[in-house]
């Protein structure tokens, strides 16, 4: 396994919530806000501002098949991009509670 998708799934792995981002995406900035507006707490890998963010980024691909951002997990589950993010408005918050991020 490769260093960055052993980095990935550690991260994965170890937050219940997890947001893998770049820094100027409309998209991952909507999905912050979401999880900002509900309290919750998460992880963010922001991959424009690190070494190896575009090896996570193909690493992410290899373990989900997205290689957008933003690319969230919710308890070690993919949930997806900002659109299916925003699609579990109703019950994301029961999910963020089960996740232990509220």
């Amino acid at each position: 396994m490769s260093a960055a998708k052993t980095k990935a799934q550690s991260i994965i792995d170890e937050n219940g919530v997890v947001v893998f981002s770049k820094s100027y995406c409309p998209y991952c900035k909507s999905s912050k806000s979401l999880l900002n507006e509900l309290g919750a707490k998460y992880y963010t890998l922001e991959l424009d501002q690190i070494d190896d963010g575009s090896a996570i980024q193909d690493a992410l691909q290899e373990i989900t098949g997205q290689r957008s951002v933003p690319n969230i997990f919710i308890q070690q589950k993919h949930i997806g991009g900002n659109s299916d993010l925003q699609a579990t408005k109703g019950t994301l918050p029961a999910l963020l509670k089960d996740a232990g991020a509220v």
